[in-house]
């Protein structure tokens, strides 16, 4: 008989985000203190090691770096064979690039992190083909029993107008339901799971078990897996701009959200500029242009007469705050 298995929301409150044995790894490394002649952030090597919660069992962890704000201003200015010395003159050389899509100073900078995360999410999330990975191998290891289930907040039906979007949150009955399927789902294919594969407590003497590679088979989509991800800035910013953009999934925003915060404690100044330029600002086309310059010149304009279709229509207005019917 497997062990009696409970769900993870009921162990999220008391449950630390890992292991004793990873909680004590981390603690070691956090002691070992290492002279470096290299730039160094301090907000950042404050952050080291230690996981930033995400959703109900994941996490975030900055395991190493390279480089900062003045590593992208010295790549930028290699050519003139001397660096800045003022912030001021810092800020704007990095606005300036940012402005301009001029992204490969931004290369010059890596980051490196550990996430847990839902299989799901890591699937959507790989999709960025910009990063070095390594994931825990199932072949290797046996997963932990940990899945992701979504606060009733977040509990959503199909939107009616967005094929990949959520509409309306679910109530009562139905909310309850839907959670109670993901949560005995979860549980059922986990006990299966550690049935085939006959290891550990609830291993039977009389039985082989099933491979790990294909036991694995049985586990749910909101299970959690682990990686090692590593990117340069500039393909991290980019990474960020789609995912920690409103339209993205909650789930992989949440992600997103954390990883810009870890990034603004690493290089402010780039920070700044990409949320100045990248993830708060809007791109118009040359024909939204003329529609802008048409507008201030005291011209009414109506989608009728904009030259844009509905759903472009729709986003110039949102971008203006203008009222699309009028």
């Amino acid at each position: 008989m497997a062990t009696p298995l409970s769900a993870p929301n009921e162990r999220a409150a008391s449950s630390p985000p890992l292991s004793d044995a990873r909680q004590k790894e981390i603690a070691e490394a956090r002691e070992n203190r290492a002279q470096t002649l290299r730039p160094t952030v301090p907000a950042l090597e404050a952050m080291l090691h230690e996981p930033m919660p995400v959703l109900d069992h994941g996490f975030v962890r900055v395991i190493d770096y390279m480089g900062d704000d003045s590593a992208v201003v010295q790549a930028a200015r290699v050519s003139y064979g001397r660096g800045t010395r003022k912030v001021s003159e810092d800020r704007g050389l990095i606005r300036y690039l940012m402005r301009h899509r001029h992204t490969t100073p931004f290369e010059m900078c890596v980051l490196k992190l550990h996430v847990k995360l839902p299989i799901f999410i890591a699937r959507q999330w790989i999709r960025h083909r910009m990063a070095s990975i390594n994931e825990i191998s199932a072949r290797y290891s046996i997963l932990d029993n940990e899945f992701y289930l979504p606060a009733p907040e977040h509990l959503a039906a199909q939107s009616t107008d967005n094929r990949q979007g959520r509409g309306a949150v679910l109530a009562g009955e139905e909310a309850e339901r839907v959670l109670n399927l993901l949560r005995e789902d979860a549980l059922r294919n986990y006990r299966d799971y550690e049935f085939m594969l006959n290891e550990g407590e609830t291993q039977d003497p009389a039985r082989k078990g099933l491979a790990r590679e294909l036991a694995r088979i049985n586990l749910t989509l909101n299970t959690y897996t682990q990686w090692y991800w590593k990117a340069d800035l500039h393909n991290l910013l980019h990474f960020l701009s789609l995912r920690a953009d409103s339209h993205a999934q909650y789930e992989i925003r949440a992600y997103a959200e954390t990883i810009l915060k870890i990034v603004e404690a690493w290089v402010p100044l780039t920070h700044e500029a990409f949320v100045d330029y990248r993830l708060g600002a809007v791109t118009l086309s040359k024909t939204a242009v003329g529609l802008v310059g048409r507008m201030i010149r005291g011209e009414k304009i109506t989608q009728a007469t904009s030259g844009l279709g509905e759903r472009e229509w729709r986003e110039f207005a949102a971008a203006l705050g203008l009222d699309p019917a009028s």
